[in-house]
């Protein structure tokens, strides 16, 4: 599994790992935030005796050869990726490096071990401009507003690509608004508590008309973990795809939204917080920012239908179990 120092990537090797896997994380540790909270994380994957961990970046394939050799995976989790939707415009190159070249190292590991299933991060920022909603994984999404959203639907096009040529069962998820206990200091929850607690002024862009399909970590990663047993197919004909499945007419490969189903407010959503906190926060209403969309919000009837599971959690006691686990974390 790659990023497994990563948020989400901890969240799921630790729930494997609960399940009798064997674990080998690859993590690059990059300082795009906090190191020491990535160290952390696998200080406590560590203490399992199925769990390793190496440390390299996806660009260099030699390294990550060598560890994908050694371990010898039945399953690839492709989780590790440069993420922030607006540190892309700062920084572009970093995710052409990270999104594509590594997508590629990963795509072709999977391919010369002949894995029995490639599963891979992309998110629910590929559907860019398109407005119809909830979105659905077979609706056209062509129009990415950020180069970040560009190199995951590459990934996509991609990893179609290897799935035809080689056979390779593949399964794309696209995450919804991700957040929970152990998030990044760069999203929008985490910002918001530490600003609130130390009484500065939070940004809430597009002066709070906003919404997102906010999804509690736990949810998404038991998602992930039922859709590794469910490897896609590539379908004799045309006419044996079921309506509503986005599986691929010319390859075992397969789109699916983990969402939760449900349009959150943005200020609804602050309102909860400082419900939590005990604390009203100092509102700074900005203009929408560039590449940002108004609203996501996640289809997710195919992952039910495939799965026979759905998250649920309610986004206040997701926030909840958030700040119980910031006050615990940094004593704040």
């Amino acid at each position: 599994m790659t990023g497994t120092a990563g948020f989400i990537g901890f969240h799921l090797a630790r729930l494997l790992l609960a399940e009798g896997f064997l674990v080998h994380g690859y993590d690059g540790m990059t300082d795009y935030y906090d190191v020491r909270l990535k160290q952390r994380r696998h200080a406590m994957l560590l203490q399992d005796p199925n769990f390793a961990a190496s440390k390299g970046m996806l660009e260099h394939q030699d390294q990550l050869d060598a560890v994908v050799d050694e371990f010898r995976p039945d399953v690839i989790v492709h989780l590790a990726a440069q993420a922030g939707v607006r540190y892309s415009l700062e920084n572009p190159r970093a995710y052409l490096d990270a999104n594509v070249i590594g997508a590629f190292n990963v795509m072709e590991a999977a391919r010369r071990l002949d894995v029995r299933h490639l599963l891979m991060a992309s998110t629910s920022s590929v559907y860019g401009a398109n407005d119809d909603m909830p979105f659905v994984e077979t609706e056209k999404a062509d129009t990415q507003l950020t180069i970040y959203a560009a190199t995951k639907k590459a990934n996509e096009s991609m990893a179609h690509a290897y799935a035809h040529l080689w056979n390779l069962p593949t399964t794309m998820f696209r995450f919804f608004t991700v957040y929970g206990p152990w998030g990044r200091p760069d999203l929008a929850l985490y910002k918001f508590v530490d600003a609130i607690l130390d009484g500065r002024p939070i940004d809430i862009y597009n002066h709070g008309d906003m919404y997102r399909d906010f999804t509690y970590v736990d949810d998404l990663v038991r998602a992930i973990r039922l859709l590794v047993d469910v490897a896609p197919v590539r379908p004799a004909t045309r006419d044996a795809i079921e309506p509503g499945d986005s599986l691929s007419p010319v390859a075992p490969f397969r789109i699916i939204n983990i969402g939760n189903s449900d349009r959150v407010r943005l200020l609804d959503f602050v309102e909860a917080l400082e419900d939590c906190l005990g604390k009203k926060a100092i509102r700074n209403y900005m203009d929408m920012q560039k590449g940002d969309v108004p609203a996501t919000w996640a289809n997710a009837e195919l992952l039910q239908r495939l799965t026979g599971y759905r998250p649920q959690t309610d986004f206040r006691d997701g926030v909840a179990k958030f700040v119980a686990w910031f006050h615990e974390y940094y004593g704040k």
